[in-house]
């Protein structure tokens, strides 16, 4: 199982497709619900974070829980 982070970017359904079609299963996730995701699942191989036109230096940038790392 691969997760993939949606920060809002327009490849990530592209990127979820191309992983299913060489027959690996994934889960799109927002940011806020990777932490609980991640705790709660055994079969988590990777983790994809999938970047949006927000600048990470702005003000309401989006964020993930750095517990993950």
């Amino acid at each position: 199982m691969i997760i993939i982070v949606d920060f809002g970017s327009q490849t990530t359904h592209l990127i979820a497709r191309r992983l299913k079609e060489i027959g690996v299963s994934v889960k799109i996730i927002h940011p806020e619900k990777i932490l609980k995701q991640v705790q709660n699942d055994t079969t988590i191989k990777g983790i994809v974070l999938s970047g949006g036109p927000a600048s990470v230096y702005g003000k309401n940038a989006p964020t993930i829980n750095a517990k993950i790392f």
